[in-house]
């Protein structure tokens, strides 16, 4: 793995401690600037459009087909959005997705003054999906070219925390913005005017990067070169096991989608706090990636994956069965740091171990495994809460995540066993000895 080329000297200040060294590359914080707006601008709309369907139908089922809908696009479309990333420079199909997300957040601004039905957003968050679709394979296979391999796990625990951190603006300050609408009689129209802002400032500083170092893949388009990501996914235990863990744990335990449902029936708390609510969840993740920034997992890296993601589902609980406000918000904090040290090491695996020609198509099979949790897990949430109520939905999904977490620690057992996150190390002995390595496996790759 290589970085930019970036030879310039290291930066004084922050940079030139062990815990900043990804910023000693100027293209890497301009993607850390891009992608924090990014992130907060597209969370900020998915909370409000949240919010707003849910005024509008007051029908969990929404949240059903909202999910699916955002999900379609990625199952659907991506072998090409893969394929696109490996063959592409992947700075350019960041600029075009985050543009692409600005206008969508223009549509749903337009379709809000209009006052428009619920069924009228359909085909606008469709395309927010084909954007995101395209968006993630880049957005992450992109991160190990913006630095040299010694500082990939700086990088990759800095890139968690923007995400992280954007989620915690995104979602924390959702409810007083909305309510700022609702005061102003405009409804969520102001929150979409504050996502349009920020997505054009977060397609400037894409535009920004200059990075040189992508290794372009050569292989024709066909079926066989698409679906290679998925064939190397497959042959490897370590990475399957890792995003197929998340892929259950959050498809079963997300709770996200019930904010909404619990602010208004359960708690019972007035708009602003809505954004409090959701904010805990991510500020568990911001502070625990922050730790990960500075003190990064050396030992027993498959041990804590686990246990991580069993807290996760053991918190989720918690929060299911609460009608306490404060109980409600601790309970989140947790569930959001069980998340975050799972994204820590699953992203490590996954960037580490895959080879920077097929980094695009395997973190496109990746994000299916992500969109599948998430908005597919938006989608049982709602259907689950339509039938049992939405407190049943999230106990229900927290016990499944523990039953989840503890027969994937059974059945794989080369995952729980992982230690140390060492670059040389993991090559050594996942990306070179396994199946896919043979010529055959590597068909069309």
């Amino acid at each position: 793995m290589t970085g930019t080329g970036d030879s310039s000297e290291p930066k004084r200040g922050l940079t030139g401690r062990p815990g900043f060294v990804a910023f000693q590359h100027t293209d890497y914080t301009f993607y850390f600037i891009s992608r924090v707006s990014s992130v907060f601008g597209v969370d900020l709309m998915s909370a409000t459009l949240f919010w707003q369907l849910w005024r509008i139908t007051q029908e969990e089922l929404v949240y059903a087909a909202l999910g699916v809908g955002m999900f379609l696009p990625f199952l659907i479309l991506f072998p090409l959005s893969g394929w696109t990333a490996d063959h592409h420079p992947r700075t350019k199909i960041l600029l075009g997705t985050v543009s692409l997300q600005g206008l969508c957040a223009a549509s749903f601004l337009y379709l809000t003054w209009a006052d428009a039905p619920f069924l009228w957003f359909i085909p606008s968050i469709a395309l927010l999906g084909v954007a995101r679709a395209f968006q993630q394979p880049a957005q992450q296979a992109i991160v190990p070219v913006l630095v040299p391999s010694g500082h990939l796990a700086n990088a990759i625990a800095w890139q968690s925390t923007a995400f992280q951190s954007a989620r915690v603006l995104g979602w924390g300050i959702s409810g007083t913005i909305i309510a700022i609408g609702e005061a102003s009689g405009v409804n969520e129209q102001f929150a979409y005017i504050v996502v349009v802002a920020v997505l054009v400032f977060s397609a400037f500083f894409t535009f920004l990067i200059k990075a040189r170092a992508q290794i372009m893949a050569k292989d024709p388009l066909n079926f066989s070169t698409v679906a290679a990501g998925l064939r190397f996914v497959f042959s490897r235990k370590i990475i399957l096991g890792a995003i197929g863990l998340d892929l259950v744990a959050v498809l079963l335990g997300s709770a996200k989608a019930m904010m909404p449902i619990y602010a208004t029936k359960v708690l019972q708390i007035e708009t602003a706090l809505y954004g409090l609510l959701q904010g805990s969840l991510v500020m568990g993740s911001l502070i625990f990636m922050l730790g990960l920034t500075q003190f990064p997992i050396k030992r027993h890296a498959g041990r804590k994956l686990f246990l991580a993601v069993g807290a996760f589902g053991l918190f989720t609980i918690v929060f299911g069965l609460s009608t306490v406000f404060w109980v409600s918000l601790v309970a989140l904090f947790f569930v959001g740091a069980g998340d975050s040290i799972s994204i820590f090491i699953r992203n490590n695996l996954v960037q580490i171990i895959t080879p920077d020609e097929m980094r695009g198509r395997v973190n496109a099979v990746n994000s299916v495994f992500i969109g599948a949790s998430n908005e597919l897990g938006d989608a049982e949430s709602g259907a689950v809460a339509h039938v049992f109520g939405p407190v049943a939905a999230v106990v229900i999904g927290g016990v499944g995540t523990i039953i989840v977490t503890i027969a994937f620690a059974r059945k794989i057992p080369d995952l729980w066993n992982v230690d140390r996150l060492d670059p040389d190390d993991l090559v050594r002995k996942y990306r070179d000895v396994e199946p896919a390595a043979t010529p055959a496996a590597q068909a069309g790759v």
